[in-house]
């Protein structure tokens, strides 16, 4: 009994300390009440802050009341720091106190803890989309279908997912910040000298067809009863780089409630047509006699996603295959600037007059634009821009599927047959536009 007793005693300090800050709080919270009292011109019949610590531990660290805190800490009317009796500050007393009970150590540790929940509220959903993005690889590598529309279909299966469940934070979260990951190392699959090596002709073809496409496209897209920027969304992916481009400038538009289906509706039908393309367009280049070069400028300027291009191009030969591959390239280069041309259509409209604008240059096209500069001087080893283009890919099919995630089936159906035509319009004027610079250019 004697040696439970002195272990007790052993706890007294312990307690002691322990109900002076609970004693400390419970003032502080008293005084805050006492601190909702009517405006009289004065400030509440407060204690200045040496009276508002008085009762806490004698080891609680405590600002003085001196004529540079007065003004703030001191709250009753005519002390010396307050002269005037200047209205109460609840919120200034209680985060400095606040401030001074809490050391940094504890600060530093309250941050790490705020990281770490956040990591564990994405990790549900992030996990979910890569699993996803996984078994379309898989599915893409066996079946040689586009791992893009293996994506889409198996995230609309799971759209579940996207509900009131603990995988909606992660799934939001690959849907934008994963998705603007992925475009920015798109450029480390291109350089400057690739772009040169191809000389005037196909840079011509490419940029014209790009322009005339999009403005084309904006236009039709404005008669058919849609915003033109939807047909800025549609067009920029036909001519550039399909479902990528459509992800890209999806990510510069703004805000609004039927963007996220647009953007979703525009990669089904480019993965769908690019598809078509890769299996059609080889067998029409020869009926109409195009020569390997010919052929690979063609293939190159009109087929919407890279893949496709690079399976259209080597299935009639090698040249037709580097050439094909080449000519995509620059139009995937031609990303940055369509996308700096959506962000000033952005903040030239007047919806946007009010609102928060969107930066002129988005952060996902500046590092597309530094990884292109970078990665056209060399001084990237290979397996590190291999690597780089291959986390690009991943990211952009798990962005792919965390969209269908969150993309209802009936919501898709009810777009209508006139976005489908848009798109097969501007898939045929692209084809007959390149057509006709090959011709004219020689």
């Amino acid at each position: 009994m004697r040696g439970t007793a002195a272990g007790d005693l052993t706890f007294l300090p312990l307690i002691e300390a322990v109900a002076a800050r609970v004693k400390s709080i419970r003032h502080f919270v008293a005084m805050a009440d006492r601190a909702h009292m009517p405006a009289t011109g004065k400030g509440p019949d407060l204690p200045c802050c040496e009276e508002l610590l008085a009762d806490a531990s004698p080891d609680f660290d405590r600002p003085s009341c001196n004529e540079n805190t007065a003004s703030s800490l001191c709250c009753t009317s005519g002390t010396a720091g307050n002269p005037k009796g200047a209205p109460y500050s609840r919120r200034s007393t209680l985060l400095h106190a606040s401030a001074a009970a809490l050391p940094e150590a504890a600060m530093t540790d309250l941050s790490i803890s705020a990281g770490a929940e956040r990591a564990r509220s994405l990790f549900p959903g992030v996990l979910a989309c890569a699993v996803v993005a996984a078994a379309a690889t898989f599915l893409s590598e066996h079946y040689g279908a586009p791992v893009m529309l293996f994506a889409l279909l198996l995230g609309m299966a799971m759209n579940f997912l996207s509900g009131d469940s603990p995988c909606k934070p992660g799934i939001e979260f690959t849907a934008r910040t994963v998705l603007r990951l992925g475009v920015a190392l798109l450029g480390l699959r291109i350089t400057v000298g690739q772009i040169a090596e191809l000389g005037f002709g196909p840079v011509a073809i490419v940029v014209v067809s790009v322009v005339l496409t999009i403005g084309a496209s904006m236009l039709v897209a404005k008669l058919m009863g849609f915003q033109s920027l939807f047909g800025l969304l549609s067009g920029g992916a036909t001519a550039i780089c399909g479902a990528s481009a459509a992800l890209a400038i999806a990510a510069a538009l703004p805000a609004h409630p039927l963007k996220e289906r647009a953007t979703l509706f525009t990669v089904v039908g480019m993965s769908a047509l690019s598809t078509l393309a890769m299996i059609v367009y080889p067998m029409f280049a020869q009926a109409i006699g195009l020569d390997p070069r010919a052929a690979g400028v063609f293939l190159g300027a009109t087929i919407h996603d890279v893949a496709q291009v690079v399976g259209a191009g080597y299935s009639l030969s090698k040249e037709t295959g580097d050439v094909a591959t080449f000519v995509k390239l620059m139009r995937v280069a031609m990303l940055v600037p369509v996308v700096v041309f959506a962000v000033l259509i952005t903040r030239t409209r007047p919806e946007q007059a009010e609102g928060k604008r969107p930066p002129l240059l988005p952060g996902f096209a500046i590092g597309f634009a530094i990884l292109v500069a970078v990665n056209s001087t060399g001084w990237l080893p290979k397996p590190l821009t291999q690597a780089g283009a291959d986390f690009s890919r991943w990211c952009l099919v798990a962005a792919i599927a965390g969209i269908g995630m969150k993309t209802q089936l009936k919501e898709l159906a009810a777009v209508g047959v006139r976005p489908i035509v848009l798109m097969v319009g501007e898939t045929v004027f692209l084809v007959a536009l390149a057509l006709a610079l090959m011709r004219a250019l020689g």
